[in-house]
């Protein structure tokens, strides 16, 4: 009797009610799982409007001549917040909790904050310089070391590509907290050279043909004039300090075009280009301090 009482509860306890366990799949895929299904193809078709909206508006203010930063980082960062509205809006009609979601992230987020403050800190310094503007995509920039034009400026990060096409990374917050020289900054700029010529040689005349290559170069400016002075008497030469101003794109080719023509100019009217030598003299000794060192090298 009580093994038979044993056996009763026992087929109890294990008998699983497969059908519960239906009706409960059924429902749940008639409920929650019909709207999942409706949340994801509303985010997938979200998704490609916002990307399309994006991309137009990108466009349009590229055609009306908004600066390129902040027509590139704005529509970015628009993309961006349409599409966590969107996710949080479905999270709602699907039926999950948006509060204890917002505070899951919450806790999370602050966990990431303190294991990532340096993303954070390059975040900031990507919203300094969207709003300060201390340069722009398109300007040649130095900083941390690095020389190049900015290509792309996104909320973490700046590339910037050097004169030899290496693509170049720069966190922003280190673009933020540093010393940044824009030479695109201004329209014009000033190229300074210095030119050595041998002692002996005419001041005047190096002077003079000096400023008539400066002169003659097309893309340097007349006002203000070209100048040229000497500016140091050093051990082997005499060295005249040169400055042109021209436009800041045509820096190099006016930098190398004077270089070279001021070269050729000097050396076709017989100025002396000097270059770093020794003189040794030998000196004579005397009888006595000759037999002083005769009897030295004999012992």
């Amino acid at each position: 009797m009580l093994s038979n009482l044993l056996a009763d509860e026992t087929a109890q306890t294990t008998s699983f009610d497969w059908g519960a366990l239906l009706n409960a799949v059924v429902q749940w895929m008639t409920t929650t799982g019909i709207r999942l299904v409706i949340a994801i193809v509303i985010m997938i078709i979200s998704f490609k409007i916002v990307n399309l909206f994006t991309k137009r508006l990108y466009k349009r203010l590229h055609k009306k001549n908004v600066d390129e930063t902040i027509a590139r980082v704005g529509s970015q960062a628009l993309r961006v917040v349409l599409k966590l509205l969107i996710l949080v809006c479905l999270v709602g009609y699907v039926g999950i909790e948006t509060a204890s979601i917002s505070a899951v992230i919450a806790s999370i987020g602050v966990g990431i904050s303190l294991a990532v403050q340096g993303t954070l800190s390059n975040f900031a310094g990507g919203v300094i310089i969207i709003v300060m503007r201390p340069f722009k995509i398109g300007d040649y920039i130095t900083s941390n070391g690095e020389s190049g034009t900015v290509e792309d400026i996104k909320l973490f990060y700046t590339h910037i590509v050097t004169t030899d096409n290496k693509g170049v990374v720069i966190p922003n917050g280190q673009l933020a907290n540093n010393v940044i020289v824009n030479a695109s900054a201004k329209d014009t700029r000033r190229v300074d050279l210095v030119v050595s010529v041998a002692y002996g040689s005419d001041v005047q005349e190096v002077r003079r043909l000096i400023l008539e290559v400066c002169n003659a170069n097309e893309l340097a400016f007349t006002d203000p004039a070209p100048f040229t002075e000497l500016s140091n008497m050093g051990d082997s030469s005499l060295d005249f300090t040169v400055r042109v101003w021209c436009n800041s794109g045509d820096y190099w080719t006016v930098y190398y075009s004077l270089l070279s023509t001021i070269l050729s100019t000097l050396e076709e009217n017989g100025i002396e280009i000097p270059f770093n030598q020794l003189d040794v003299n030998l000196k004579s000794l005397p009888e006595n301090a000759k037999s002083t060192a005769e009897k030295s090298d004999a012992n």
